[in-house]
């Protein structure tokens, strides 16, 4: 697993790079491989944040932040920015034991709050900022993103979505792919229990996760579909690239995908969090999932016993979306309905957690930013999100 998201370091825009042209061919793009597997429970973290000024409110700040100063040493090679100069992202370095994630995680977030405070900006976390308003926030010139802009238009314009990413290494490809596809049933629950984002540009959506449906407008994101081999979802990384459909392997935004550089299975699902603890539980759940599963295809589990459809499992991600902490889900054996406390409680039971009984349990993100919204309006929610 690689520190530095799809191999890329950032490099400092310029006049020349910004015109740079998108790829249409495979020839000049990345492309994974099945050697990246070769590592089994290793874990990463990816966490987008928001620079805020002195009010809450996000500002342009990542120029600064990514290109124009030394970062602490931890973050060297694993800070960059996404598309507006608003967000930045952090990486974990490889953390190679469950134990030891909060540690990385906490130092690292750590390491970015000071890094943003000697240059006069704080952090801000939620899945999309309550006071940010998509058309007075300026985009970053990276050729990457000038190019996406170009290509897909108003979905990407709006896009001022965060989110977390967790990544666990798997040690073979086919098997990577075949806990991916198990992973999907699972991924409305993480959503729901991390839906953060009721608001957005300025008002109310009426949804726990409208971060969720405003990313879900840009294309090759959502539920994937199933795939019977790690050569398949290479077959399909390649058609896409050679085709001029994305640019880079990394557009395909998928829920849930075998990362085909790093070797790992990586879930794309929950909110960004402000709570570490919040994003810990995530990060348990996660490794749980994938280190059960990898155990069932060593055993010999090799076929899906209940292949849910793409349109069920939507359904799960909309029931998520809409209702968060009040969700209730297709089950996975497809013949009834099962609400999230109870999804919850038999995760824990079956694979030993306690994090995602907690999560239940709290305030979810998306009840507090209302609720402190309603009691005490959008300047103190917005300094409540900072980290």
């Amino acid at each position: 697993m690689t520190s530095q998201r799809d191999g890329e370091r950032p490099t400092e825009p310029t006049a020349e790079t910004t015109s740079e042209q998108p790829s249409g061919s495979g020839d000049v793009a990345e492309i994974g491989s099945p050697e990246a597997f070769d590592q089994l429970g290793t874990i990463g973290i990816e966490e987008e944040f928001y620079v805020v000024d002195e009010r809450g409110r996000p500002t342009s700040g990542t120029d600064e932040l990514v290109y124009e100063s030394t970062p602490p040493a931890i973050l060297e090679e694993r800070l960059d920015h996404e598309l507006f100069k608003c967000v930045i992202e952090t990486q974990t370095p490889v953390i190679e034991r469950l134990d030891s994630a909060e540690d990385t995680l906490r130092t690292v977030r750590a390491a970015l709050v000071d890094h943003a405070e000697a240059h006069g900006y704080t952090i801000a976390a939620a899945g999309l900022h309550p006071a940010a308003k998509w058309r007075e926030l300026e985009h970053a010139q990276k050729p990457r993103y000038r190019s996406q802009l170009d290509r897909i238009q108003y979905p990407q314009h709006r896009n001022t979505t965060t989110g977390l990413h967790v990544h666990v290494g798997v040690d073979d490809a086919d098997k990577a792919t075949w806990i991916a596809n198990r992973l999907r049933w699972h991924l409305p629950i993480m959503l729901a229990l991390s839906a953060n984002s009721p608001f957005w540009n300025g008002y109310d959506t009426g949804l726990a996760s409208a971060r969720a449906k405003i990313f879900e407008g840009l294309p090759n994101t959502g539920m994937p579909t199933a795939f019977d081999s790690f050569e398949e979802f290479l077959d399909l990384e390649r058609r896409m690239i050679d085709t001029g459909s994305i640019r880079d392997r990394g557009e395909l935004w998928y829920e849930v995908r075998p990362h085909s550089v790093h070797g790992t299975v990586e879930i794309r699902t929950p909110d960004a969090q402000a709570d570490p603890e919040r994003v810990l539980a995530f990060v348990e759940y996660t490794h749980a999932l994938v280190m059960d599963y990898a155990a069932r295809y060593e055993d010999g589990e090799h076929s899906e016993s209940t292949r849910h459809r793409r349109e069920t499992l939507d359904e799960n991600k909309w029931r998520a979306i809409r209702s968060g902490h009040d969700a209730s889900f297709i089950d996975r054996d497809c013949t009834g309905v099962v609400d999230l406390g109870e999804a919850v409680e038999r995760e824990c039971e079956r694979l030993g957690i306690t994090g995602l009984r907690r999560l239940y349990e709290a305030e979810s993100g998306a009840q507090r930013q209302r609720r402190i919204h309603r009691e005490r309006g959008l300047d103190a929610l917005c300094r409540t999100l900072t980290l």
